[in-house]
């Protein structure tokens, strides 16, 4: 049979096996420090979520994670800040390991780990679970994208958050995937702004589903889903501007109550609502900080886009020339912005607890 004749795998360079779940797992398994962050993590922000908890989420770290020293470095750093402000707001890491892409480029650790698109899969997978496992050993709870719907079967039990970005929250799949993951699982509005397409995901979510996946062996499997109750929405602007505002928020909230939704929203303060400049995340935290001292609560948590140095930098062929904690995706906020963000932030969500109280 000539090549014209073919019927299958046209278009498809390779076929490589990869590890099971269970036998990565098996590899790093996880410890019970670690299952003690991330029970208590989930319970925070299930709390937060159903308003029993009246703490600020704050999700900060890298716009993606290329180095494994760096991000440890980062995770330790933020670990004593995490301890520090525990009893007016509540810090999980973004692990960020899957990048998703408007038409190419680095698709991000879990991938490309080695960033030269050899795309060692099976090596992106073993080092992204141990390095999530280390955070959470740090007591560190972590957060992440869920781009791939296999990759929940490798590394769910080590997850408090999960995001699933503008590009993806209108997909079947992984609404579907959402309403079985076992943590809360915000949705972002659109890339041209759209909400009402969040809301609609979260309403999917709830529901249970069917999807095709993968089991703990590595086999291919229908997983059927009971449906999460801990969906909400990210803001994060969309091309026609930012949307932290309080007039932006409170449509929010109405089109999640018309849904029958607890009105939980998130605040992305990158992407469009910084117009993709790291220092402008500063203006969308004051924002949701004033909202949130005038006593509306609709925002439940926000989002940062921080590194251990401020900016970003391309990928060069030669990886030595890479500049140490620079962001190679977004700009991010230097570690030393984050701090002071961080405690004003604390002082200023203490100072609003007691006008309110």
């Amino acid at each position: 049979m000539t090549h014209s004749e073919n019927l299958e795998n046209v278009h498809v360079a390779s076929v490589s096996p990869i590890i099971a779940p269970q036998d990565l797992k098996a590899k790093s398994p996880l410890t019970d420090t670690a299952r003690a962050t991330v029970l208590e993590g989930r319970k925070v922000v299930e709390d937060i979520l159903a308003g029993r908890d009246s703490r600020l989420l704050m999700i900060t770290g890298p716009c993606s994670i290329h180095n494994v020293e760096q991000a440890h470095e980062y995770a330790r750093r933020l670990s004593q800040l995490h301890h520090t402000y525990l009893d007016q707001m509540y810090i999980i890491m973004r692990v960020y390991v899957d990048k998703p892409r408007t038409t190419v480029g680095w698709r991000g650790f879990l991938q490309d780990p080695d960033m030269d698109f050899t795309n060692d899969f099976q090596k992106g997978l073993e080092l992204t679970r141990e390095l999530m496992l280390h955070i959470n050993e740090m007591g560190m709870p972590v957060a992440t994208e869920l781009l791939d719907p296999f990759i929940p079967q490798y590394i769910d039990e080590l997850l408090t958050w999960g995001a699933i970005g503008a590009r993806t929250t209108e997909s079947q799949t992984h609404r579907a995937m959402s309403s079985g993951v076992s943590v809360p699982v915000g949705f972002k509005n659109s890339t041209e702004g759209n909400v009402q397409i969040a809301v609609d995901a979260i309403l999917s979510a709830k529901k249970p589903h069917s999807f095709l996946g993968i089991d703990q062996q590595g086999r291919a499997a229908v997983i059927g889903t009971q449906g999460n109750p801990y969906g909400h929405v990210i803001l994060r602007g969309g091309r026609g501007g930012p949307n932290f505002d309080e007039a932006s928020v409170q449509s929010t909230a109405a089109l999640l109550q018309k849904a029958g939704l607890l009105p939980n929203i998130l605040v992305d303060c990158s992407h469009h609502n910084s117009n993709y400049d790291h220092n402008k995340q500063l203006i969308a935290m004051d924002s949701i900080l004033e909202q949130r001292a005038k006593g509306q609560n609709q925002v439940v948590g926000v989002m940062l886009e921080s590194n251990l140095e401020g900016g970003k930098q391309s990928i060069p062929t030669d990886h030595s020339q890479l500049k140490y904690g620079v962001s190679v995706t977004d700009a991010c906020l230097s570690w030393e912005a984050t701090e002071v963000l961080l405690a004003d932030t604390y002082q200023r969500m203490g100072q609003a607890r007691v006008v309110t109280v």
